[in-house]
């Protein structure tokens, strides 16, 4: 049975890797109207970490049904 961790998981991850690579391939200038902090970086590293999270707790979970 699939546990609902890993497409969730794999979901943040896969986003937050897309606005990681938008986020270093951005025009600066684009983060003028956000006191010059790179928003995108930001959140992406926070999606990358909570689908992370998520998706070891799904593997974890499995490893320990086996």
């Amino acid at each position: 049975m699939l546990d609902i961790r890993t497409p969730i998981g794999l979901m943040f991850l896969i986003m937050g890797l897309i606005l990681v690579a938008w986020g270093f391939i951005s025009n600066p200038e684009i983060y003028f109207r956000s006191l010059d902090i790179n928003v995108n970086l930001l959140w992406g590293f926070v999606l990358v970490a909570f689908g992370s999270i998520m998706t070891g707790m799904a593997w974890k979970a499995s490893k320990k049904k086996d």
